[in-house]
């Protein structure tokens, strides 16, 4: 990977770090699947204008069925989800999760693409899943006395891991239908055919009371720093080195999430915490061929 490649990498795994901060900011009083929608409609109004401006409209049309898809699986779904799971988890802890990423992509590339699994990228796997059945357990308090607060952690550490392998659906469908589409025109055109799949749902279950400045705030910073220009730079990577490495990005991410969680929110970071990422992340290294090769 290049320097400037790697660059990118780092401030998109800064910027989709701070995507879980301002998701537990705003889920609360916008709901999981109208925040999701603000999210992806204001990322559309800045994206399309500047799709038009360089003459790229044409491409939606002739990439539509892709776009579709990838709209559904790599935004719509996922931000909902995930602004669901911001309702109980913290920022750091969603961000771990959000991690096995990559496992997903693997596993999704081998059942559909036909992608070799070597004997070290299903150990990877395997620990991978570990990771995040461990931090399963200690939210959702599978213990003696765990309560409701307990369930709505694993309905949320689910949430999150139904996200990661939409994640991994998308990012082989991708490479495997959108590889001919200018970056710009896969970030606009999945941006808005999300909004168009959440903008019913998001109209039905729209807050009766309005959201309030802090809210808003989120939601912009969502949509413009979180989606716009972090999609532009994510599928300018996938175009240049491929699905597997740029959602290696994901090893990064809790990185930052947890950095912004402490420094704004003043989440706690726990020991079960740092032991479950750091299984998720020694899982991702075997998958990805960082450690122990590509044999």
């Amino acid at each position: 990977m290049r320097p400037a490649d790697l660059a990118e990498l780092v401030l998109l795994a800064a910027l989709w770090g701070a995507s879980f901060l301002f998701m537990r900011l705003g889920a609360h009083e916008f709901g999981a699947i109208p925040l999701a929608a603000a999210r992806v409609g204001l990322a559309s109004a800045l994206l399309l204008p500047l799709l038009a401006a360089r003459g790229q409209l044409a491409g939606l049309r002739r990439h539509w069925r892709g776009l579709l898809l990838v709209g559904a699986l790599n935004s719509a779904l996922p931000f909902a989800l995930f602004s669901f799971a911001a309702l109980s988890l913290s920022a750091g802890l969603a961000s771990i999760v959000n991690a096995t990423t990559p496992l997903w992509t693997a596993l999704v590339a081998f059942a559909w693409l036909g992608r070799r699994l070597t004997p070290w990228r299903v150990l990877g796997l395997a620990l991978g899943f570990a990771g995040v059945a461990f931090l399963a357990w200690d939210q959702a308090g599978f213990k003696p006395g765990a309560g409701r607060s307990g369930h709505a952690g694993l309905w949320a550490i689910a949430a999150c891991a139904s996200a990661t392998l939409c994640y991994g659906v998308a990012a082989n469908a991708t490479q495997r239908f959108l590889s001919a589409a200018p970056p710009l025109t896969v970030a606009a055109g999945s941006q808005a055919a999300s909004t168009l799949l959440l903008a019913l749902p998001a109209a039905w279950l729209w807050p009766a009371q309005p959201p309030g400045a802090l809210a808003w705030g989120s939601a912009l910073g969502l949509a413009l720093l979180c989606t716009a220009l972090a999609y532009i730079l994510f599928f300018r990577l996938m175009s240049r080195v491929g699905p597997t490495n740029t959602v290696s990005v994901t090893f990064l991410i809790p990185l930052f999430a947890i950095l912004w969680g402490a420094l704004f929110l003043r989440e706690p970071v726990t020991a079960q915490m740092l032991a479950g990422g750091a299984i998720v992340l020694a899982g991702i290294a075997l998958a990805l061929g960082v450690v122990g090769g590509r044999r």
